[in-house]
């Protein structure tokens, strides 16, 4: 299905408040999660996105049965595990899928989970979930590209990741929560997805030590409760209507917005000059009649300046007079943006994952969105100029962002679309 083209007229500053979505980062292993009790589970704050809907369908698949019992309110219910493969049909379209296969393990001692797709820049590969999982005593196979996992008994041991990993760290807690062994994981994330997936499992009764430190301890507990869980705020679309504010040289507030899990951005944006003021879960960013300075940036796992946030941070410096330097040694390949801000005028030159941005005004172009992130990069870039910057690849943006059009415009941004209903209305 071809999706309408997101329409924005700009160079004109935005006003007022915006309210930022539940995580979806942090929603899709929460979800997943559910998988590990019997019970209902009852999750709040889960944002209405394609995505979103992609992990329900495989949740489906394997069992599990959900209603939304309100606006952004989910009722998931798993009493038995029906299938235990994920297939790649299912798994092809999102890589926060893999996860499934430690959920899986946990609950019924078997999974069969292709590799998994996503975004269309560049590889993410999962040998940081295997080696831990067969580290710790899981049987993992590989037969064209469908990996088959099998434990005989509970979890056990150590193992010490080999690079910073959210969705190996996911998969390690999740195949460890349920049994009677002790798990240590070494050099664990500290993102702050993986500190609300173990905050959701205590919630309803696991045993997972450490959060938000490089070492957990996870030892295992025959069951899960249910339960009710409000999902922690978007960090990353916080970040992005924090950088439209500087962008577009506005003053607006962000509301629902946890500033400790931001420091990295509020830190550039006071660094470029923007005045950014914190008051409990909402935070104002005041770039009107600023001058704007260019800054060096280079992204790292949190509490590092996020790589999600790269793109936009790059449309954003493209407009601010000088010379911006940004990496992004995270992910090198996620450059799809850079073509599409040429077309609108940037001047940015790419050497390996490093961008040199001479900055200045942009002008309104027709541009494609490659990627979630890409996508929003342009939105930025399309409300700094005057005219018609006309965005196709809406899919992506649909992807991380709820009702886009609607919310901007209620800042007062000129930007249209005929947007599908992506999941059912509330039962």
């Amino acid at each position: 299905m071809h999706l309408t083209p997101l329409h924005v007229q700009g160079g004109r500053p935005l006003s007022g408040q915006i309210t930022v979505q539940g995580s979806k980062n942090a929603a899709l292993p929460v979800i997943v999660a559910t998988l590990l009790t019997r019970e209902k589970v009852t999750l709040h704050g889960v944002p209405r996105l394609s995505d979103v809907r992609t992990i329900l369908d495989l949740m489906a698949h394997l069992g599990t049965q959900h209603t939304w019992v309100g606006e952004n309110s989910l009722e998931l219910h798993t009493p038995e595990i029906l299938n235990t493969d994920a297939p790649y049909a299912l798994v092809s379209k999102m890589r926060a899928s893999f996860i499934v296969m430690g959920a899986i393990l946990a609950r019924a001692g078997r999974a069969t989970v292709s590799m998994p797709g996503g975004c269309a820049w560049g590889p993410r590969p999962v040998d940081q979930h295997v080696k831990a999982l067969r580290a710790l005593g899981v049987d993992v196979h590989e037969d064209n590209g469908n990996f088959d996992a099998h434990r005989t008994g509970s979890l056990n041991g150590q193992f010490i990741f080999e690079l910073l990993t959210v969705g190996g760290t996911h998969n390690a807690i999740l195949a460890a929560t349920l049994g009677d062994g002790v798990v240590t994981l070494e050099n664990a994330s500290i993102d702050t997805d993986v500190v609300e997936l173990i905050e959701f499992l205590n919630h309803l009764g696991a045993d997972i030590q450490g959060a938000g430190t490089h070492t957990l301890t996870i030892r295992g507990v025959a069951a899960l409760r249910g339960g009710e869980y409000r999902v922690i705020p978007d960090r990353i679309e916080a970040g992005t209507f924090m950088l439209l504010a500087a962008a577009t040289r506005s003053r607006f507030t962000v509301d629902n917005v946890r500033t400790d899990h931001l420091r990295a951005v509020i830190g550039k944006l006071q660094e470029i000059g923007a005045d950014v003021t914190e008051d409990g879960l909402s935070v104002t960013v005041d770039a009107r009649d600023r001058d704007l300075k260019p800054v060096n940036i280079t992204t790292q796992s949190y509490p590092g300046f996020p790589t999600d946030l790269q793109p936009q941070m790059s449309a954003l410096l493209a407009t601010i007079p000088g010379t911006s330097v940004v990496q992004d040694p995270v992910y090198p390949d996620r450059l799809t943006h850079v073509a599409e801000l040429h077309r609108m005028g940037a001047t940015i030159t790419v050497s390996g994952y490093t961008q040199i941005i001479q900055g200045g005004a942009l002008r309104s172009a027709p541009v494609k969105a490659a990627d979630l992130r890409a996508g929003a990069a342009l939105f930025i870039a399309g409300l700094t100029c005057e005219g018609d910057t006309v965005i196709d690849g809406v899919q992506y943006l649909n992807r991380g962002y709820e009702r886009l059009a609607e919310r901007l415009q209620g800042l007062g941004a000129n930007v249209t679309q005929n947007e599908p209903e992506l999941v059912p209305a509330a039962d």
